[in-house]
This record gives C-alpha cells, sequence and structure tokens, in this order.
C-alpha cells in the first residue's frame, strides 16, 4: 500500500513534467532558463525543492539520531544560510549578466581557461550531489518495496530522466510546484503525528540548546561548523541554485525568491532533525536498521503519513536530480565543449538544446556508478559543496566584487584549495563523523579529531593563493579586453543595473535602452535574449 501510494504521487509528477515539455518549443534558452520568465511561486518553489531534498530530510534524521540536533540539521540551515546570502548579495548582479549557466561567469570574468577548469570541478562536485538523492531513493525501494539496491537507483533515474530530457527548467519548475506542496502537507503531517502520539523527547547533550554541539571538539563542533560553511558559502557556486536564479523573471524576483526558499528550507530542515531526536530516545531507533526516518515511518507510522511523507522525500529528490542533470549536462555542452545557441536560422535546429539533451546520458552514468560505489546521503552533500567552497567560491566572489585579480589568481585559488582539499580528504580517516571509505591512504599524521578542519583549510588557502597571485599579478590589459570582447554581443543590461562583474565594464545608457540583436552563433552570455521588463 505504501509504495503503491509513493508510486502514485511519482507518476503524477513524471506526467506534469511531461506535459509542460512543449514548452520548451525547441529553444536552449526555454529548456535551460525557462526563457527568464518564472515568478517567485515557480522560482522559491524549485529553489527549495533542490535545497530539501533527500540529503536534508534522510541524511538529516541520520545524522541528527546519531551525533545530535546540529550535525544532520545543518545540512538545511547551511542550505538556508547559502540562499539567504544568495538573495542578499548576489541573486540581482548575477541575473543581470543574463548567463545561461554558472560556467559563463567564469568565461567573461577569467577567460576561456579558467572556464573549463571550473565546469570540470562543478560536474565532479554535482555527480556527487545526484548521487546523493539516488542513494536515498535506492534505498527507499529497496526497504519498502523488495528490490535490489541497485535496481532501485537505475528505477528512480530513469524516471526522473523521462522528463527532465523533454521539458528542461520548465519542467523542473513545474513539478517543484507540486513537489513542494506534499513536502509542506508531510512536515506537517509528521510534526502533528510524533507531537500527539509519542512527544517531543530529546537526550541530554543532542538538541538545538546543547551548544557545545558548535563549541566542543569532542562533541563534534569542527565538522559542524564544517557543514554549515561549506554548504552556507559553498553552495553559492551551485549551478543548479543559479539555474533557477537565472530563470526569474526579474532580478528583484530572484532576489525575493531565495529569501522563500530560505525559510522554507530552514523550517523543514528543523522539523526532521527533532523527528529524528525524539524517535532515538522515545523509540530507540538506531541507523543499525537502516535509515531512521524509514524505520520510522515502516514501523510506528500510520500508512497514510508513511504515503505523503516518503512521496516528498522521492519528490524532491528528483527535483535536485532533475537539476542537477540539467545543469550538469548544459555545463558540459555550452561550458566545455562551447556549443552556442542558434536561433531565427532557417532550417537549422537549435544545437545547444539537442547537445545537452544527449549529454544528459553521460551525466547520468557518472551520477549512477558514484551512487553504486557510495551509499551515503547527508555525507555526499557536503563532500560536494566542501570541494566547491575549496576550489570556486574564492574566483567567484572576488572575481564579482574585486577587479584585480586575473585569471593567474582565480588558477591559483583553483589549483592550491583544491590540492590541499584533496590532499588532506584522502589522510583523514574519518568524513564528517563517519569513517572514510572512499579514499583513504592510512598514516599516523592525521587523527580522527582532525575531522572538520580540512574545510577551513582548504577554503582558506584557496583565498590566500588569490590575494596573494593578485596583488603580484594583477588582471592585464588583454584580460579585460577578452571581458569586453566576450559580453560585445550579450544582451544589454537593464538601464539601472548597478553591480556587474569587477572588472567587466557595463553598457552604456544610451545602448541599454536599445535592443541589441546577437550573431545566431556569437559566444555571448545572454544570446540575445529580450530583457525582462
Amino acid at each position: 500500500m505504501i509504495i503503491a501510494g509513493v508510486g502514485l504521487s511519482v507518476l503524477a509528477v513524471v506526467l506534469v513534467g511531461i506535459l509542460v515539455a512543449r514548452k520548451v518549443d525547441g529553444d536552449s534558452a526555454n529548456y535551460l532558463v525557462a526563457g527568464r520568465r518564472l515568478g517567485v511561486p515557480l522560482v522559491a518553489a524549485s529553489l527549495m525543492a533542490a535545497a530539501v531534498d533527500s540529503n536534508a530530510t534522510v541524511g538529516n534524521t541520520d545524522l541528527t539520531s546519531s551525533f545530535g540536533f546540529w550535525a544532520g540539521t545543518s545540512l538545511a540551515l547551511g542550505l538556508a544560510i547559502c540562499l539567504t546570502l544568495t538573495g542578499l548579495f548576489l541573486a540581482k548582479p548575477m541575473h543581470r549578466m543574463k548567463l545561461f549557466t554558472l560556467g559563463d561567469f567564469y568565461r567573461i570574468r577569467y577567460g576561456r581557461g579558467v572556464e573549463v577548469a571550473a565546469s570540470v570541478l562543478m560536474i565532479f562536485a554535482f555527480a556527487i550531489l545526484m548521487a546523493g538523492n539516488l542513494v536515498a531513493c535506492g534505498f527507499l525501494l529497496e526497504r519498502f518495496l523488495g528490490l535490489d539496491y541497485t535496481v532501485g537507483v537505475v528505477i528512480a533515474v530513469v524516471l526522473v530522466l523521462v522528463y527532465t530530457i523533454g521539458g528542461g527548467m520548465f519542467s523542473d519548475a513545474y513539478t517543484a510546484a507540486i513537489q513542494i506542496a506534499i513536502t509542506a502537507a508531510a512536515t506537517v503531517a509528521l510534526l502533528w503525528w510524533v507531537g500527539s502520539t509519542i512527544g517531543f523527547q530529546i537526550d541530554p547533550g543532542m538538541g538545538p540548546f546543547d551548544l557545545e554541539q558548535l563549541t566542543s571538539t569532542d562533541a563534534g563542533a569542527p565538522i559542524n561548523w564544517a557543514t554549515l560553511i561549506s554548504l552556507g558559502i559553498g553552495d553559492i557556486v551551485a549551478i543548479d541554485f543559479m539555474q533557477r536564479v537565472f530563470s526569474a523573471k526579474s532580478p528583484e524576483i530572484a532576489r525575493r525568491s531565495c529569501f522563500t526558499a530560505a525559510a522554507g528550507t530552514a523550517i523543514v530542515g528543523v522539523a526532521y532533525g527533532l523527528v529524528a531526536l525524539t524517535a532515538v530516545s522515545v523509540l530507540g531507533i538506531t541507523t543499525a536498521d537502516g535509515p531512521v526516518l524509514f524505520t520510522l515511518l515502516d514501523d510506528y507510522a500510520p500508512p497514510g503519513l508513511a504515503i505523503l511523507v516518503l512521496s516528498g522525500i522521492v519528490a524532491a529528490s528528483f527535483s535536485t536530480a532533475s537539476g542537477a542533470i540539467l545543469a550538469t549536462s548544459a555545463v558540459a555542452v555550452r561550458n566545455i565543449f562551447g556549443v552556442r545557441r542558434v536561433v531565427d536560422t532557417p532550417g537549422v535546429k537549435d544545437p545547444l538544446l539537442r547537445w545537452t539533451r544527449l549529454a544528459m546520458v553521460p551525466i547520468v552514468v557518472l551520477g549512477v556508478t558514484v551512487a553504486l560505489e557510495v551509499a551515503q546521503t547527508g555525507i555526499l552533500l557536503t563532500l560536494a559543496f566542501d570541494l566547491m567552497l575549496a576550489a570556486l567560491v574564492v574566483p567567484f566572489l572576488l572575481g564579482l566584487f574585486w577587479k584585480r585579480g586575473g585569471k593567474h589568481a582565480a588558477v591559483a585559488a583553483m589549483a592550491v584549495g583544491l590540492t590541499v582539499r584533496l590532499g588532506l580528504f584522502v589522510l583523514t580517516p574519518t568524513i564528517y563523523g563517519v569513517p572514510n571509505d572512499v579514499l583513504y591512504l592510512p598514516n599516523d599524521l592525521v587523527p580522527a579529531t582532525f575531522d572538520g578542519w580540512p574545510t577551513f583549510y582548504g577554503a582558506i588557502t584557496s583565498l590566500l593563493a588569490y590575494l596573494v597571485v593578485a596583488s603580484l599579478r594583477p588582471r592585464s590589459i588583454d584580460e579585460e579586453a577578452w571581458a569586453l570582447t566576450d559580453t560585445a554581443t550579450a544582451e544589454p543590461a537593464p538601464a539601472d543595473a548597478s553591480v556587474v562583474p569587477a572588472g567587466v565594464t557595463a553598457q552604456s545608457s544610451d545602448t541599454a535602452t536599445k535592443p541589441v540583436v546577437a550573431r545566431a552563433t556569437d559566444p555571448d552570455v545572454g544570446d540575445g535574449l529580450p530583457s525582462p521588463a
């Protein structure tokens, strides 16, 4: 009964995704950024669905039940912090640039070489993120339907691929609205049931006000802070988040959507954390029996509630996986292979649209491979953005707001940060509190108590490398000329645009009010899309 109910909800989501695919109309602008015409409800829903996935629910409850409130709920709170920071400082300037992918920014600001290097890192990180959501779906089908874990992962990814490959961002946004409605109802119902039948109870030292979890190494403080920072700051360069920001109707809508999604993400994350603490304290559920949330729903909850909650988890996981597949494929095709949008050319189909769809197949294979090799949820989410924090955040933020650094500074920051982070990763015996079964070189240099600190060292060394190289070898005139050339055919920024990437000259007011027609195959930014009203 439970799996049948979940199956019906999944079928409804897939059908909606297929039905809205006609909105693409053969144009990659509609496919990748929904024609830049989504309002707050759809943008906020898609952002929140990307945040409240299996990592922030199943992964959250597993880590919370084992190590305390801040160990697990930090997954959702970190993403909420990221959305808040994006709304405060980044949504408006990034939307005004009329980009198709986040990789476009690295090309405009630092040149083609940095664009490719950054894009490779994004693809690798998002294969890990996609895998985390496939893991949850695989476990769910294994437990409730008796399917082999591998079969469950494959079924989940096929269903996601069916509607993503057809409708792109439109399918993602419209299905996200359904998914968030299910998640909201499931969260309220779960809280009511736990409170009315079990009663909320938290063991000493495990709750949200037991702040030794944020101050004591013995209580996991370095790991908890590493989670908050890697997601709160590292997720700023999340290609699926930015893809949704680019799809908004205007910079202000992008900004408001980020705040709305941040609030919803925090509420859901805290709710699932409290449920996990109660399950451990009152019912004695542990991860030894499998995911804590699945055990609670299967052995204790009424079938109707189990159907609702599991439907929300699967739906949110589908949304995150869909966004990751779409954004990663777009980055691979546009930013690595240099394919551009072609419109209004008789007899020529848009190659960016065609190749993005085709690229989804190998991207999905990569994500499935990771999911089968590393069957973890929350850990995979944090690891993905830990790598992004170490390599890409510094060149992004300083490139946006400080004009001195050029490609040499960006390369130094990426190389040093990534080298330090990966080096410490293979030397540390645990990853965020669990054994490092991914890639560990046995040694006596780095103890398990060092866990969490590598996140900070990777980010700090990246920042120092950027600042030092930018001071010694600032951005050259040739690099500035490249940026001007690369944006010359871009669609005009609104006349009131007040922030553009540091070192990239905004268009003058007399051209900002006139339409600019881009040549069909120019390596431009906005590809000639009309500026939103």
